[in-house]
């Protein structure tokens, strides 16, 4: 079956100029058509959150539109498909939005995410942004993964050399404090047919809160409106006047949406694209993993969810004498399995699975259920618990509880990757869960800060997963704090948190268990730096594994460690 035989576009066409564009259109067809060169056709596709996605996701994580989705071999066969609709194969230009690498199954994570660049780059791969997950082992490890080398500590883990992306990573404001200059490229120009396009790499500039202290040391992250709009004006000195802006930020819609819909869309990509320059003409955006085909302030904003679900066709016709774009339109196109798998992309992965050998299959425990990162919903939001943050924060607590005597424990939604069915867990399964290594850090915060911690979970809109040794009570009727002052807030109802049992005096010490991340003030959880006394500890994924082999089979644990106020009452 053709890769367009069920499709339906969203078009931005002639409507969506400005009027200024409108009154320079002839209002008769003859007029509107003159005798001229035709339009050149150029087909973009785009993709974003791959994140190592080389083999099909597993669960929840590998359907999309009701149909199973993803892989490596699958979305390579689907680019090529895409690019021979294309009049022009030349015509075709494949981008991507960002966090390519980074949290990633253990097939790619093994090896730095080598493979996964070797496979994007076979699969015709142009030009990416720089998401916040390729700074998850700093500059200098994203610049290695550029221009190739093998890694300073592993070496070539595979035997071969790495030899670098096969594409061009595009940074535009990630800037070197030191110097004031780029770490990338900002931008590239792409020529088709004669026409210039340029394309602009942006990075969300909030990419210092979520990644560790290391990942963005010696970086200062600029906004995204206004280095877009910056660089734009450059490319239209150079005489570019189609503009493609790739941005590793993004939006989402309401659930009634449809991967090509815009349902009461919102999110940071809104104001971002209303700020941006109108010389800008397409969005290609990311980092929420949601698919959506939208159309802001004039503007052709697109995401293609996440792991390779799906390809956004993006088609564009463009003026040969001005080099403005006429129309454009695009679709989000569901990469099924259905299709002939790549050949060169399961050569590739049979080859890592090779050297990675046996310790992926390795069981390290059992389930009893499902646990899922399904967050259950609380105080009329989905920013409740979830079966598998639960058990993560139980896991952590057991490896802190004796040797550092700790007595509760807190883990980051984000950190959480994907569920593990009922059956047997292996190394890869607990390792596609916990992916990033970071170290367990045990630290003392007086009561007080506990509390000033858990308002400010409010603040920065992200629900802690707490150890079975913790309960609270939300109050459903409070107020958020300012985020000036997260202490300030009163959503957490004092006296109700308890540790153990027993309530928490604001007065008193406890030691407190949570990961690397969070203890230097990821997620904006600025209150966890102030804390004394931290030990650093095993890796998280090791803690992990260590409760799964001591503790199988593990059951599902209730979600009543937070409730709220209708609850209790």
């Amino acid at each position: 079956m053709s890769v367009s035989g069920m499709r339906r576009r969203t078009a931005l066409g002639l409507a969506a100029l400005t009027a200024a564009a409108l009154s320079a259109v002839a209002a008769t067809p003859t007029q509107a058509h003159p005798v001229g060169p035709k339009p050149v056709d150029v087909k973009l596709l785009a993709l974003n959150d791959f994140h190592g996605n080389l083999e099909p996701p597993s669960g929840s994580s590998g359907t999309i539109a009701g149909q199973t989705a993803g892989g490596a071999e699958y979305l390579a066969t689907y680019l090529k498909q895409l690019r021979q609709e294309s009049r022009k194969h030349k015509n075709t230009i494949t981008v991507a939005a960002g966090d390519l690498i980074g949290a990633s199954p253990l097939l790619s994570a093994a090896f730095h995410d080598e493979p996964t660049i070797e496979a994007l780059s076979l699969a015709g791969l142009d030009y990416a942004s720089v998401g916040n997950h390729e700074f998850d082992e700093g500059p200098a490890e994203l610049l290695r993964i550029q221009n190739g080398g093998c890694h300073p500590v592993d070496g070539c883990a595979d035997g071969t050399p790495y030899r670098g992306a096969g594409f061009q990573y595009l940074s535009a404001n990630a800037f070197k404090t030191s110097t004031g200059k780029p770490l990338l490229p900002p931008y590239a120009i792409h020529k088709v047919d004669g026409v210039k396009i340029g394309f602009i790499g942006m990075t969300l500039e909030g990419t210092p809160d979520i990644v560790s202290r290391e990942g963005t040391a010696g970086l200062t992250f600029a906004d995204e409106a206004l280095t877009a709009n910056r660089y734009a004006a450059e490319l239209r000195r150079r005489g570019v006047q189609t503009i493609v802006v790739l941005l590793h930020e993004g939006g989402n819609q309401a659930g009634s949406g449809g991967i090509n819909d815009c349902v009461d869309f919102s999110g940071p990509v809104v104001d971002i694209a209303k700020r941006m320059d109108r010389s800008i003409d397409v969005v290609v955006s990311g980092h929420t993993h949601q698919a959506y085909n939208c159309e802001v302030n004039g503007k052709l904003v697109t995401s293609a969810s996440s792991f390779g679900r799906l390809v956004t066709d993006i088609d564009l016709k463009i003026d040969r004498r001005s080099g403005d774009v006429l129309t454009m339109k695009a679709e989000n196109v569901v990469v099924t399995r259905d299709v002939a798998k790549d050949r060169a992309q399961t050569e590739l992965i049979t080859r890592y699975k090779e050297v990675l050998g046996p310790i992926a299959g390795q069981v390290v425990g059992t389930t009893s259920g499902p646990l899922t990162r399904a967050q259950e919903t609380l105080y009329g939001t989905t920013l409740g618990e979830s079966t598998m943050g639960n058990v993560i924060a139980d896991a952590q607590l057991a490896a802190t509880d004796t040797e550092q005597n700790a007595v509760a424990a807190f883990m980051n939604p984000g950190g959480v990757r994907a569920d593990i069915d009922a059956g047997q867990v292996t190394y890869e399964e607990a390792f596609t869960v916990q992916p990033f290594a970071n170290n367990l850090t045990t630290l003392d915060l007086t009561g007080a800060q506990l509390y000033c911690m858990l308002e400010q979970q409010f603040v920065v809109g992200r629900t802690l997963y707490p150890s079975a040794s913790v309960r609270y009570v939300v109050d459903v009727n409070g107020t958020t704090a300012p985020a000036a002052d997260p202490c300030a807030g009163t959503r957490v109802v004092r006296g109700s948190l308890t540790i153990g049992g027993t309530a928490v005096d604001t007065a008193t010490t406890y030691r407190i268990t949570v990961n690397s991340f969070l203890a230097g003030g990821g997620d904006g959880f600025s209150v966890l730096p102030q804390g004394t006394n931290a030990v650093t500890g095993m890796i998280d994924l090791d803690a992990l594994i260590a409760y799964l082999k001591a503790s199988s089979p593990i059951a599902a644990p209730a979600l009543d460690r937070i409730r709220t106020t209708a609850e209790v009452s």
